[in-house]
Formats: C-alpha cells, sequence, structure tokens
C-alpha cells in the first residue's frame, strides 16, 4: 500500500499560545544571563554552592535537559529506526527538540563555570581517564549528527539517507545518555553514586522526560490551530509509551535502590535518601516517585482522561517535575551525605567530616537554571515559526476517517 504524503508548514497564523511562551521564555534567558552575571562578578560565593556541594542547582537543571535531549529524538527513532509510519510527521519536532534541550543545557554548564572563558581548555586539553572529557565528544558529536538527520529528513534528495542518519542518531543517543549516567557512575567515592545501573537508568529516564516535553510542545502549538497535531490514534500511542517509560524509571529506580543496599557499605546513602534525608527524602517520595510515577501512572491509565489532551497535559507536566526531582535528589543528596573516608569508623573535625551537607538553593542557581530552559524554548519556537518542522494540522473526523481507511487496507 502507498503511504500518504505527509505535508510539513512553519508555524503560521494565529498563535497566540506559541508567541506567549517566546515572551516567558525571553525573560528566563534574560534572568538566566542576569544570573550568570552576577555569579561571575562576585563570585560563586553569592550561591550555596561550597566544597561539599559542588555540583548545585544549575547542574540539576543542565543534567535534566542533556537526558531530556536524548529522550526527545525517541520519536524520530521509532519513525526511522523501526519505520512506524504513524511517528513519522513528528520525526522532524522530534530532532528539533533534541538540539534545543541539549543547548540549552549545556549553556548552564557553561555559564556556571565562573569563568565561560575557561570552556577553551576544557575544548583542548583532554584526560580520558575522566568521563567528562568523553562527554565533549558526545555532546558536540550528537549536535552535528542530529543535524546531520534533519538534513535527510527536510531535503527531497536526502530521503534516501533518513534510515542510516536515523540508525546513527539512535546509537549516538544512547551511548550519549550512558555516558551522561556513567558520569555518576563512574564515581565510585559517592555512595549514591558508585552503581553501573544509572547508565540504564538514565537512558529510562530519558524516554520518559523527552516524550513528555514532545506532548506539552505538541499541545503548546497546537493550542490555537484550526485542527489538532495530536489526533486520538496518536495520542493513544503517547500515551502507552509514556505508561512504560515511567513503569521504566520507576523500576530501575527501585532496582538501583535494592542493589545498593544489598551492599553494607551502601546501607546508610539508602537508609538517608528512604527514611532519614529530610528534605531530600520528601523531594524523593512526594515529588520523585509519586508526582513523578505514580500519579501519571494512575492519570493515563484512567479510561478516556488518560487519552484525552488534559490527560496527557497533566501527566506530561508531572513527569517533567518529577524528572527535576529525581535529579535533584541524585545529584544533590548524593553529595550531601559525607564521604566515608574511613568505613566502619566515625570521623569528626572542624571541617564537618562525617556530617550531612547542608545546601538551599539560592536564587541565582535557579534563575540560571531556568535561563537554560528558556534558551530551549526560544530555539524551539523560532525553529517552529522559521523552518517546516510541524505536520499540518488535522480535523479529528479526518483523522479518524484516515485511520479507518488505513485498517481497512492493511485487513484486505
Amino acid at each position: 500500500m502507498k503511504r500518504k504524503r505527509i505535508h510539513f508548514e512553519t508555524l503560521q497564523g494565529r498563535t497566540w499560545a506559541l508567541n506567549a511562551a517566546l515572551a516567558v521564555a525571553a525573560l528566563l534567558v534574560a534572568a538566566g544571563l542576569g544570573a550568570a552575571w552576577y555569579m561571575e562578578h562576585y563570585g560563586h560565593i553569592v550561591t550555596n554552592m561550597t566544597n561539599q556541594i559542588a555540583w548545585g542547582t544549575p547542574h540539576v537543571f543542565a543534567v535534566f535537559l542533556i537526558v531530556a535531549a536524548s529522550g526527545a529524538l525517541n520519536v524520530a527513532s521509532i519513525a526511522s529506526v523501526f519505520d512506524r509510519a504513524a511517528y513519522k510527521p513528528y520525526a522532524r519536532l522530534s530532532g528539533l527538540l533534541a538540539i534545543a534541550l541539549l543547548v540549552g543545557g549545556l549553556a548552564i554548564l557553561v555559564l556556571d563555570l565562573g569563568r565561560p572563558d575557561r570552556l577553551i581548555v576544557a575544548m583542548t586539553t583532554y584526560n580520558f581517564k575522566s568521563i567528562f572529557a568523553w562527554n565533549i565528544y558526545l555532546y558536540i558529536g550528537f549536535l552535528a549528527v542530529v543535524v546531520a538527520y534533519l538534513w535527510t529528513m527536510m531535503a527531497r534528495r536526502m530521503g534516501r539517507f533518513t534510515k542510516p542518519a536515523g540508525f546513527l542518531a539512535f546509537l549516538w543517543r544512547l551511548v550519549l545518555t550512558t555516558g551522561t549516567g556513567s558520569i555518576f557512575g563512574f564515581l565510585v567515592a559517592r555512595e549514591a553514586y558508585d552503581a553501573a545501573l544509572l547508565a540504564p537508568l538514565f537512558i529510562a529516564a530519558s524516554f520518559s522526560f523527552g516524550l513528555a516535553i514532545t506532548i506539552l510542545v505538541l499541545l503548546l502549538v497546537g493550542a490555537d490551530l484550526e485542527g489538532t497535531l495530536l489526533p486520538r490514534e496518536t495520542r493513544k500511542r503517547f500515551r502507552g509509551l509514556m505508561m512504560v517509560f515511567i513503569a521504566a524509571v520507576l523500576y530501575f529506580t527501585a532496582l538501583h535502590l535494592l542493589t545498593s543496599a544489598y551492599g553494607t557499605e551502601h546501607h546508610g546513602i539508602v537508609r538517608f535518601i528512604l527514611l532519614e534525608g529530610g528534605a531530600y527524602t520528601i523531594v524523593f517520595w512526594l515529588v520523585q516517585v509519586l508526582l513523578g510515577g505514580l500519579v501519571p501512572l494512575a492519570l493515563l491509565a484512567l479510561p478516556g482522561f488518560g487519552t484525552s489532551r488534559g490527560g496527557l497535559a497533566l501527566a506530561s507536566l508531572l513527569v517533567v517535575i518529577g524528572g527535576l526531582g529525581q535529579m535533584y535528589v541524585l545529584i544533590i543528596a548524593g553529595q550531601a551525605y559525607p564521604l566515608q573516608l574511613f568505613p566502619g569508623m566515625e570521623v569528626s573535625s572542624s571541617f564537618i567530616d562525617g556530617q550531612v551537607a547542608q545546601y538551599v538553593p539560592s536564587w541565582p542557581e535557579v534563575l540560571l537554571g531556568l535561563g537554560g530552559m528558556g534558551i530551549a524554548m526560544l530555539i524551539t519556537g523560532i525553529g517552529l515559526k522559521v523552518l517546516a518542522f510541524l505536520p499540518r494540522p488535522v480535523r479529528e473526523a479526518e483523522a479518524v476517517r484516515e485511520v479507518a481507511g488505513e485498517q481497512a487496507a492493511a485487513a484486505a
């Protein structure tokens, strides 16, 4: 059966929802740049980051965006690598979101250096025993691969290369997310990080975060269009994928904690996160597990509501909030828990050895993180207005007839 040609177009006409989002993004970017200048001018002393909490709230946002960037490309991978025609209308947007989210995350890391010009040193001097050196190649390579992938999708004469480019992008993003998870998994000195399971956990999280952001963008830009970008059949597919991804994140989180609890040397950090961590324990159970996992699963499982626009939007928003909570617990709580310099011994000194580090996010840190999100939003919005990334909106009734026709043809 000959497949119907997909028509792509720029976002035109009355787009008040996107214009409002772009205005908010511009404010966030301005606030983020102001916070970066403030931190550079007065030094990191104006933040609450210390020798114990060297990676603060900006890193929570940065890692979340980088992980989500890999997952945002999942829709394009399903379309090209696994040849699922139903996802092809969203493949271009998937690539745009992957680039935007990664650039937003990397911008936070660069601006948080205190001396952004020192990035030149990181780009010219490599210690290949460090996973950070590997990730420079992975991030830059990912941007190049996704740009080439989009080129094959948008230039008709390059169409024959779409599948090979999609396969390369699929493998690259798996390696990229593995590398990001390994940043923590290879840090054996920190009991919260020392686990190879962090790599598959980050991959599962990327699928969940990326799909949630894709759904939110499609619902936002389609809010004031004549027609819909997410017909009911597509919403049903996205709902099923989202439930699988959320369940996978919960599974790997539980497996990570259970594996850590099996080793005596990790009993303390597991008890700290699950029971004795104060604010970190609250964020873990309330934000990460409940709001970011169990509640979205329950909402998506509700007949009718789980496939509605409101249901998908609410579930996706909760997944994003839960993802930020998950990164906060992993990054901040992992550093706050004291280093075990002498296992089995009690350590105390004037340098707060053996004590839980105190940390409360400062406003420059939060604004810098939100500024990175604003950069991702601006890139996405401008891209949608300039280039043909979106499929042509369809009427719900037309979409139903098309699906019925396709099913009849397949049955015949």
